[in-house]
């Protein structure tokens, strides 16, 4: 199958998904970065995530038709009472106001909205977010910084919360990266996670795995996620 017929099957099941989480960045940060997709480009985040609570499998294509958007609509499902159950549908559009560059800074915007269509909420809109992302690279892109501010609107209970992150990448080799993060809002105990990104092919595939847990919630709170992402080269007209 030719690169542009598999995104448009995958953009077609996630547009399926969303008539029946906060900005991610790359996987497997949470924390955003100031980067996006290649113009004229798509790829595709998934993952699997194991928890206490019921594993998720997420799903985020995303394309840059413009060269400066990039646009994200995707989803997770979730095993609730033997069955899948789609829990989360999201959707994102992203900027940048000043592009990463070596051994320099950037600056990027994004905003998006999360639904959660579950049986208590299916009339709610969903919760709409704002982020800012700042990225900082140091030795030649070797290590890289990134930093988040931004606030999420629980249209459930009517309230605003300011949500933050900080998260690192560390180059071990060319194709093996070293990723750690810690994240959270204004309320309750912030969240951290590590693991590894690999390229497989290098620009094009990419797995990941990390660990991750809530500061003081012990094992029922740990999660476990393994990862895959596929880059397209640019085909969009």
């Amino acid at each position: 199958m030719v690169w542009h017929q598999f995104f448009v099957r995958l953009a077609t099941v996630a547009i399926v998904a969303a008539a029946c989480r906060p900005a991610l960045a790359a996987r497997p940060l949470i924390t955003d970065d100031a980067r996006i997709v290649d113009p004229k480009s798509c790829q595709l985040e998934s993952w699997m995530q194991f928890q206490s609570g019921g594993n998720e499998l997420w799903a985020l294509p995303g394309c840059n038709p413009t060269g400066n958007l990039e646009l994200t609509l995707g989803g997770s499902l979730q095993r609730i009472d033997g069955g899948l159950d789609a829990t989360n549908v999201q959707f994102q559009a992203k900027t940048l106001l000043k592009p990463l560059e070596t051994n320099g800074y950037g600056i990027a915007l994004s905003a998006g909205l999360i639904h959660h269509p579950n049986a208590e909420q299916r009339k709610l809109f969903g919760n709409l977010y704002l982020n800012v992302p700042v990225s900082v690279s140091f030795a030649d892109d070797r290590f890289v910084a990134h930093l988040n501010v931004g606030a999420n609107r629980d249209t459930e209970n009517n309230q605003t919360r300011m949500t933050w992150g900080f998260g690192t990448e560390t180059a071990l080799h060319p194709r093996v990266f070293l990723v750690a993060e810690t994240f959270g809002e204004n309320r309750g105990n912030p969240l951290f996670q590590a693991g590894f990104r690999f390229w497989v092919v290098q620009d094009r595939v990419q797995v990941d795995t990390t660990y991750g847990n809530v500061f003081g919630g012990g094992t029922g709170a740990r999660f476990f996620t393994i990862g895959l992402r596929l880059l397209s080269p640019a085909f969009l007209p």
